[in-house]
């Protein structure tokens, strides 16, 4: 059975969130794990791909973002510009971009695809743009629409981006995606 893994990353405190999926349900859905639990649930899963809603690379130096996600920006929805390598380190804002490009590199070489994606993105294609709507509501709404089996009845927002991006891991492998740059979105409604 082929999986698919989804995580969303947050600071060193929060930790990340994790969604594991094969074709049609979640099998399981984790929150607050370290670093290294996530490269231990990805040695035992063995997913096809492993989808990471954070950048997997810093802007070129002396830049204050990436080309994909300018690109994104104009053709999809917003998205948190990611400044240079000594901009992130610098400040405590991009922590979590910290932690995102340290779990890249521990699942490197660990036997499955590594993505970038941006949940907001997926989203947007799936369902439209959010309009007035609330982002939790609006992606509570989204998720309902794809009709995954296990999908507990309360999740957090960012229990909801980790499935958002384990499914478009899923995409991906099925040839259902676009890159800019290094952000991989689904190509077109589910």
């Amino acid at each position: 059975m082929t999986r698919w893994i989804g995580v969303d990353v947050g600071g060193e405190r929060k930790g990340f969130d994790v969604a594991v999926i094969d074709g049609r349900r979640i099998l399981t859905l984790q929150r607050r794990l370290r670093c290294q639990q996530v490269v231990d649930l990805v040695i035992t899963q063995q997913p096809a791909v492993v989808a990471i809603d954070s950048p997997r690379c810093c802007a070129p130096e002396g830049h204050t973002a990436r080309e994909g996600e300018r690109q994104l920006a104009r053709s999809i929805c917003g998205i948190r510009w990611t400044p240079d390598a000594t901009h992130v380190r610098a400040s405590p804002y991009y922590a979590w971009i910290l932690e995102g490009l340290a779990l890249f590199d521990a699942l490197s070489g660990c036997g499955a695809e590594i993505i970038e994606v941006f949940p907001t993105a997926s989203w947007t294609r799936w369902h439209g743009k959010r309009g007035q709507q609330t982002r939790a509501a609006w992606s509570r709404q989204v998720l309902a629409a794809l009709r995954l089996d296990g999908v507990p009845v309360r999740t957090s927002q960012d229990q909801r981006d980790a499935i958002a991006a384990a499914m478009t891991a899923r995409q991906h492998t099925l040839a259902m995606t676009e890159t800019m740059g290094d952000i991989v979105v689904p190509a077109g409604r589910w």
